[in-house]
């Protein structure tokens, strides 16, 4: 009776940590099961009941851990902002929350060409392409345009007494500048980017990353 008892109460604890449609399925399944026999029957097969539930609590666990998994490999960091600016060098703190830049032809990007999506280091968020990526001879990554005019925006910064558009994700991210002096035939603008606020994406690595669906026709893919 009081073997019984407990496994029932442990089905209920366990319904209420299913990150899966189909344990939780096998859950209610079994609840019924346990309402619809007596108590001595299930006294009766203790063993067998508890060989059950071990086996289900195991999945439950597996099951929670591998969807946890799933998600960081989606963006290689953890779900929460503060976290993820934790993990960051003290460089990329510097650059993403204080404004501050990176020296020039010191830095991860400025003379990268592989093909690929640079994206918000803090959120993940796609900010440019290296389709529009082009030599300024800065010393910074510097592209023509952003991948989508949505996830960038400007404002004037005064910083060195004259002014200048200061660029941040809409995550707000501080990323570099925009200057007017960028290709005539590519719209004329040259947004200078710190690599300290950059993750850069391979083509081959987009699907793995969760961006390749949305963005693989920039690439020649259908």
């Amino acid at each position: 009776m009081k073997s019984a008892s407990v496994s029932y109460a442990l089905f209920q604890t366990l319904g209420k940590f299913q990150a899966n449609w189909t344990t939780q399925k096998i859950i209610l399944d079994l609840r019924g099961t346990v309402k619809k026999n007596s108590l001595t029957s299930f006294h009766s097969k203790g063993i067998k009941t508890f060989a059950l539930l071990g086996a289900l609590l195991l999945l439950t666990i597996s099951t929670s851990v591998c969807s946890f998994d799933q998600h960081k490999k989606s963006d290689g960091k953890p779900m929460d902002k503060a976290a993820r600016i934790k993990e960051l060098t003290e460089l990329q703190r510097r650059v993403t929350q204080e404004e501050g830049t990176e020296p020039p032809f010191k830095n991860e990007y400025w003379n990268e060409k592989r093909e690929g999506l640079y994206v918000d280091i803090v959120s993940g968020k796609p900010l440019f392409s290296s389709k529009d990526k082009y030599v300024s001879g800065c010393g910074w990554p510097s592209f023509t345009k952003p991948l989508e005019d949505k996830n960038v925006e400007s404002k004037k910064d005064f910083k060195l007494m004259y002014p200048r558009d200061e660029v941040h994700s809409t995550d707000g991210t501080h990323l570099g500048h925009v200057f007017n002096d960028g290709p005539k035939d590519k719209g004329g603008l040259r947004y200078c980017i710190n690599s300290a606020s950059l993750r850069f994406i391979p083509k081959e690595n987009m699907i793995k990353e969760g961006y390749e669906a949305e963005y693989k026709k920039i690439f020649g893919g259908k």
